[in-house]
């Protein structure tokens, strides 16, 4: 009988595997932009083989969506008993999130690697971005509950205007009052109209 100590089964060096080529991604897409970037050039820069990522991805677009969201935090859905109050955690979380160096660079790849390449972006959305909104909906659904707001206000439209109206003021940024400030006033003129008197 041996004395040996027995291998470990492989799932350390396959964890650091996949996140040295999240960051290999993120590096890249920083660097040369969607377009430009290679699965070889990841492979090369993360240190393992294409057959790796591809064991894992079917393709770029995939890859660059999981890159980008393992450097975002998940959006934490508030339930404070009062719609605004809800609104206005939700846009301090993504003021958190959004208005740091490393939020801002990533809004900006979202953005530029979606415009570029119609795949990305369905992945993208399908996969990141949808459950966000079915997760923001529940905080309407919540104020319908409580009659703050009408039956039929539809959460998706709140949710993409309420991101519009964030992108917008990211990278115009309000001359008089802070990036909450002015996404909150403009969250609450568009739902005024809404609310239950």
């Amino acid at each position: 009988m041996s004395d040996r100590p027995k291998k470990s089964v492989g799932r350390p060096r396959s964890l650091q595997s996949h996140q040295a080529m999240l960051q290999a991604t993120v590096e890249l897409l920083g660097e040369v932009g969607f377009d430009a970037m290679s699965i070889e050039a990841i492979a090369a820069r993360a240190g393992v083989g294409k057959t790796t990522i591809y064991r894992r991805y079917k393709g770029k677009e995939e890859l660059v969506a999981d890159a980008i969201e393992s450097i975002r935090q998940d959006v934490v859905i508030p339930d404070t008993g009062n719609l605004w109050s809800d609104l206005d955690a939700l846009i301090e979380n993504a003021a958190l999130i959004t208005l740091t160096p490393l939020g801002k660079q990533t809004v900006a790849m979202i953005i530029s690697s979606a415009s570029s390449n119609e795949q990305f972006a369905q992945i993208y959305g399908s996969k990141y971005l949808q459950p966000r909104r079915q997760a923001f909906a529940i905080v309407l659904e919540r104020a319908k509950e409580r009659n703050e707001i009408q039956a039929d206000v539809d959460a998706g439209l709140v949710f993409d205007m309420m991101s519009g109206i964030m992108l917008y003021a990211l990278i115009f940024r309000p001359a008089t009052e802070s990036w909450i400030a002015y996404v909150s006033r403009a969250l609450r003129f568009f739902l005024r109209n809404v609310e239950i008197s």
